[in-house]
């Protein structure tokens, strides 16, 4: 009997301690995702090469296993102002700290230290894949026409494989999301202010008819084989971007002339307008590079990659919901 990629269950659940088991469970820590890909053993071979008097493969003798996992989650809030959304534990595991206003909002900001893990149970219909210590990155894709999504990838640590019936999940956490349209979402606003306290606002700036926003956060956490230390660590952040913009002449040249310049802008664009579902993707200081000319349907855009940089540190961008 042929097993279906559809009877997949993810759980993942912070870890406590580095790469011990969470022992995540259905009940309370399962996943609604889609566009899954698994590499379910990434090894560090080493090939024996010997020399024989006859051609030939020699066998490679099997290094410091782990894993890799990718999938999409929607992103939308969790219905209620101030309550973490089911990602959340997600995010904390790409090094971003998640702060709570109660009855108001839920914060992610990036971090430099003290980075979280998770610990992910993949369930591929009758197969468990257990990773440890997971960390990763992600991107967000907030283009018009589409349904938001964050893009995780992780790596982990190799917990082992077993025979092992899917568990019964409860996925009444996750809410269902609006499309990006313009209706639904606001304008992507440039030169606006950000208000860091209470209800989260963008305030002044100019807006421009938009594709939408890509962003890629950039984290870097990668496999290291230590002996008596094997691990993910995050070791740098560079979060990056791109868009499309519809501009009139002069409004092109002026752009054209930032981008020489190398003159940073603030980017804000909220998105949502159901109350406690709203996201806002905030950029204090971002610079505008490789312009290009791209169209739609006959229609001229312009179209750039962002550099957002810190302006103190960790404040590169501000991942808003909740509210």
């Amino acid at each position: 009997m042929s097993r279906l990629i559809r009877k997949t269950a993810i759980l993942a659940k912070l870890e406590t301690t580095y790469a011990q088991d969470a022992a995540p469970s259905g009940a309370a820590n399962a996943l609604v995702v889609s566009n899954l890909s698994i590499n379910p053993l990434k090894a560090e071979n080493v090939d024996r090469d010997i020399i024989r008097a006859y051609l030939g493969n020699s066998e490679q003798l099997v290094g410091a296993t782990y894993l890799e996992m990718g999938f999409d989650v929607e992103l939308v809030g969790s219905g209620d102002a101030g309550v973490a959304p089911a990602w959340g534990p997600l995010m904390r595991a790409i090094g971003f700290a998640e702060t709570i206003t109660e009855d108001v909002r839920v914060d992610y900001t990036p971090i430099s230290n003290a980075f979280e893990s998770v610990t992910i149970y993949w369930y591929d219909d009758g197969v468990l894949h257990k990773g440890l210590g997971a960390r990763g990155t992600a991107s967000m894709d907030l283009s018009v026409g589409k349904k938001p999504v964050i893009s995780f990838k992780f790596v982990a640590l190799d917990g082992g494989v077993s025979a092992a019936a899917n568990p019964s999940t409860d996925l009444s956490d996750w809410r269902v999301p609006q499309l990006v349209t313009d209706a639904n979402s606001g304008n992507l606003t440039f030169g606006a202010t950000h208000s860091a306290l209470l209800a989260p606002a963008l305030t002044g700036g100019t807006f421009y008819p938009s594709q939408g926003l890509m962003v890629d956060l950039g984290v870097t956490a990668e496999f290291q084989a230590v002996l008596g230390g094997e691990s993910v660590p995050i070791t740098d952040r560079k979060v990056t971007g791109d868009l499309k913009l519809e501009l009139n002449a002069s409004q092109e040249v002026a752009f054209l002339t930032q981008v020489k310049a190398a003159g940073l802008t603030s980017i804000g664009l909220e998105h949502g307008t159901v109350a406690g579902d709203k996201v806002m993707v905030f950029m204090p200081a971002v610079q505008l590079v490789d312009p290009t000319k791209d169209e739609l349907k006959g229609s001229r855009f312009n179209g750039f990659k962002l550099r957002m940089t810190p302006l103190t540190g960790n404040d590169e961008i501000r991942i808003t919901t909740s509210f």
